[in-house]
């Protein structure tokens, strides 16, 4: 069988983009997961197929690699119930997750590759490991810059728009997230760190 490698329904890797549902934040920096996907998605020629594991998914091919992606549709705080469904359906091991989410510590045009590691202040981050029961997956950080003013909350900032200037940004640094997914699919995440992780600004 082609797939015969392949976990339950062929699906290898799960691919967990993070953001808040709704068109109030559909272009937000929280949402820098959601864009990233969707830049998967033009690319790929593709859209969102069903409504399932509380979240919006499409399977696809990368490089030989079927891997489910995934939109979890529970707000950002809540995204590992969505991520912890689709694991335990695929029967899949966190080993097998690779998660996109925006990065405040990053100005835009940044990116930060981890193999594993702790949720760094990420709210989605922080549920998924809690959910999971573990910090060993993958994930690719996309910078979306502090706030700007010394009085800005925290939460303000990620829940408003990219300014025009920093909408011009995001094709490539899409690019670059993408080309390095595809790496870590191929199991060079080392590779895809040393090429891709890039402070930007």
């Amino acid at each position: 069988m082609l797939f015969s490698k392949f976990k339950k329904s062929g699906v290898e890797y799960v691919v967990a983009a993070l953001g808040n549902p709704g068109k109030k934040y559909e272009n937000t920096r929280h949402n820098a997961g959601f864009l990233c996907a969707a830049a998967l998605l033009k690319r790929e020629g593709a859209d969102i197929r069903r409504a399932r594991f509380h979240a919006l998914t499409t399977e696809l091919v990368i490089d030989s690699h079927r891997v489910l992606l995934l939109l979890p549709q529970t707000y950002m705080n809540r995204s590992g119930l969505s991520v912890h469904e689709a694991l335990e359906f695929y029967k899949l091991p966190p080993e097998n997750l690779i998660v996109l989410s925006d990065d405040i510590h990053l100005p835009v045009g940044g990116l930060r590759i981890r193999k594993s590691g702790s949720a760094g202040g990420h709210n989605g981050l922080r549920d998924i490991i809690n959910q999971v029961k573990s910090e060993n997956f993958a994930r690719i950080r996309i910078g979306v810059g502090e706030p700007a003013g010394p009085g800005e909350e925290q939460i303000d900032w990620v829940i408003g728009d990219f300014s025009a200037a920093d909408k011009k940004k995001l094709p490539a640094v899409f690019d670059s997230a993408l080309a390095a997914l595809s790496l870590i699919l191929d199991g060079r995440a080392d590779e895809a760190m040393n090429r891709y992780n890039k402070k930007g600004g």
